[in-house]
């Protein structure tokens, strides 16, 4: 018998809702994707020996972590809490500022990103979700199976998220659209502008290189698996003080890395709340940045919590 999950794969009716699926990735895309996922993963590898008294001065670190920031921000405060969620209303520079930030952080252009989110969450821990941790077991074998595929084995499928049917605002943005297309600038930026800086600081070619290597694929890879971490371990991993409808939990040794994201729980049970961490302690640095942009007028609209709307959602 035919699940409605399965209907909803294939081309659905005239009636119906359109499909999850819009397709395969094209050969380009792919091997795109290898690319600039298994490049980081290396530049990882690498950076241990190097470590090891060499190749690493205090340009590098500062550069490192500017990029880390302007890209990791760009993910939480723009692909997630705006364009995913509507956490909050932007004004268009700041709109396009975000989108492009977003897009440095090489996790893939900002309408296919926020497709890909909004299924998550439409489908959260069920068939459907595309990087669910849950779905093949609770064996040993099936959490290893499925630690790897949340983490990052989901993003070597071949199968494409249907725009037209999540992320149709967006596709009607004429804005996000542009720098949907310029992707292939901002990844290209995002590698190049580490480089230009780290030699003009030192006034060597030395300089940008290893600029190039630590600020580039060395950040570029962290700040992908601290992303990818909040796919796999906050959905495996951690308290649940809120009622959310799948396994997500707060992990809070990466709420700093990953600007707040971690309070994942109760993300998932008030997913256009602009504040994730909510409780005593629980730092939010991607919130703090919209409170900011909210008192210079840039962001309105705000979905702040509320002790009522918190009272409500706390666990029994």
């Amino acid at each position: 018998m035919t699940s409605t999950l399965d209907a909803e794969r294939g081309g659905g009716t005239s009636r119906g809702p359109k499909p999850i699926l819009e397709g395969t990735r094209d050969r380009k895309t792919i091997i795109g994707v290898y690319i600039f996922i298994l490049a980081p993963v290396v530049a990882l590898v690498a950076a241990v020996p190097l470590l090891w008294g060499w190749g690493l001065g205090w340009v590098d670190v500062a550069l490192a972590v500017f990029f880390f920031y302007l890209s990791g921000l760009g993910i939480t405060v723009g692909y997630h809490r705006l364009f995913t969620h509507g956490s909050f209303r932007a004004k268009r520079p700041l709109k396009i500022a975000l989108a492009a930030m977003g897009s440095m952080a090489v996790q893939g252009p900002p309408i296919i990103w926020v497709a890909d989110h909004r299924r998550h969450h439409a489908f959260s821990d069920r068939e459907g979700d595309p990087h669910s941790p849950w779905l093949h077991g609770t064996s040993p074998a099936g959490l290893a199976k499925g630690f790897w595929h949340a983490h990052m084995g989901w993003i070597f499928e071949h199968e494409l998220t249907n725009k037209q049917r999540f992320a149709p605002d967006l596709l009607a943005d004429r804005d996000i659209v542009r720098v949907n297309k310029l992707f292939w600038l901002f990844t290209t930026l995002t590698l190049l502008l580490p480089a230009v800086l780290g030699g003009l600081l030192t006034w060597s070619w030395w300089g940008a290189v290893t600029a190039f290597f630590w600020a580039g694929p060395v950040r570029i890879g962290i700040l992908h698996h601290v992303t990818w971490s909040t796919n796999s371990i906050c959905h495996m991993v951690g308290d649940r003080p809120f009622t959310s409808r799948d396994r997500a939990a707060n992990f809070w040794p990466l709420a700093i890395l990953s600007f707040g994201e971690s309070w994942h729980n109760l993300h998932h049970a008030d997913p256009t709340c602009a504040r994730h961490g909510v409780k005593r302690g629980q730092i939010d640095t991607s919130a703090r940045l919209i409170w900011v942009f909210e008192k210079l007028g840039w962001a309105t609209d705000v979905r702040w919590p509320t002790p009522q709307r918190l009272e409500k959602l706390a666990a029994r």
